[in-house]
């Protein structure tokens, strides 16, 4: 007995790139199928980059690259074409999409007409556009998702308000508290926290589970205790660890995607965009629309490696500008806090 173990994945390379070719002439050979252009194929690769969202990777599924030859053969048929061209397996994938996609419309219908509360446009404090995954089993989907931060003098440190409730998963809790972390080391060594924070994933009904937020939840935080406000029209994703670093996460092309789509139906204004870790730009594999619109500077991709860089672009200030407001806010709550203790020690012993 040998154990073996077959990847999902391959290089994307010259060699395997021409086997690839060799699998779908074979495929089509077999099935009875039109033959592909040039185009088709090359766009049959980038489907199979996109399955594994890793620019230099391809899919071994090859389950799904049959499936998807078949639907465009069919298109290519419909098109009284002799052969399947590039616009037909965009078509097959299109349709595969469509046919998919009915609650992901009927949550954008429902910002649309802002029963889920979305902005993007503007600046606010302590706000800020999360991006989290809904999985379907054979689709998934991103939605946005408003963080909020509320800061007030106590000593409670950071609260999570979805584990409070018991609707946050071990490593939310985690990313949660790594953030806890950052925040003392980076603010605390000269003075005490004393202050009482709150973090929530707004009009969110079901368990919160990944450190993907981690660094959408820090940026809110960071606004509401300095008091800074932040530009709305920026989603944000990427998990952080106690020293500042923006770490890679799943899912970033639907991400971006997702939140390309919101604009879309809020209105696109050249401004908006999304801040996504830099360790993540390999797995770029994004769809044609919203590669144009990038091209055309009505959309915007940010990648940052320090939590630094992304306060950055989030506020438009330096960041020394948003140490100094957040160090001196955190400051006056020290000594209000320590005030307000002695005058309740002092009223106790009056009672007394």
């Amino acid at each position: 007995k040998v154990k073996a173990d077959f990847d999902t994945e391959m290089d994307r390379n010259d060699e395997n790139m021409n086997k690839y070719a060799n699998f779908i002439s074979s495929f089509v050979k077999k099935e009875n199928l039109k033959h592909l252009t040039k185009d088709a194929v090359k766009e049959v690769i980038e489907y199979g980059s996109r399955i594994v969202e890793d620019k230099e990777k391809i899919t071994t599924r090859f389950q799904l690259i049959g499936d998807l030859i078949t639907e465009a053969n069919f298109w290519a048929e419909k098109d009284n074409s002799n052969f399947i061209e590039g616009k037909h397996i965009i078509k097959a994938i299109e349709e595969k999409y469509y046919r998919s996609n009915l609650i992901e419309k009927k949550i954008q219908e429902l910002i649309k007409d802002e029963t889920i509360l979305i902005d993007v446009d503007g600046e606010q404090i302590g706000q800020i556009n999360g991006l989290a995954i809904i999985s379907l089993g054979d689709f998934d989907f991103a939605k946005p998702t408003k963080i909020t931060a509320n800061v007030s003098m106590g000593g409670k440190g950071v609260i999570n308000i979805e584990r409070e409730v018991k609707l946050s998963g071990r490593i939310h809790d985690k990313g949660v508290m790594i953030m806890s972390g950052f925040i003392a080391e980076r603010y605390a060594k000269d003075k005490p926290l004393s202050l009482s924070a709150t973090l929530t994933f707004e009009q969110s009904y079901e368990e919160i589970e990944g450190d993907s937020a981690s660094s959408a939840e820090l940026y809110a935080l960071i606004s509401s205790i300095g008091k800074i406000p932040i530009k709305q029209y920026i989603a944000v994703t990427g998990s952080v660890n106690q020293k500042g670093e923006v770490q890679p996460i799943g899912g970033v092309n639907r991400k971006i995607e997702g939140f390309y789509d919101t604009c879309k139906i809020k209105g696109l204004n050249g401004k908006q965009g999304v801040i996504i870790p830099k360790s993540n730009v390999k797995n770029l594999m994004l769809k044609k629309e919203v590669v144009e619109a990038v091209k055309d500077g009505k959309f915007h991709i940010y990648a940052v490696s320090k939590i630094e860089e992304g306060l950055e672009i989030l506020t438009g200030l330096s960041i020394e500008e948003i140490d100094k407001k957040v160090n001196d806010e955190l400051y006056k709550l020290a000594i209000e806090f320590k005030k307000f203790g002695e005058e309740k020690k002092g009223r106790n012993n009056n009672k007394k």
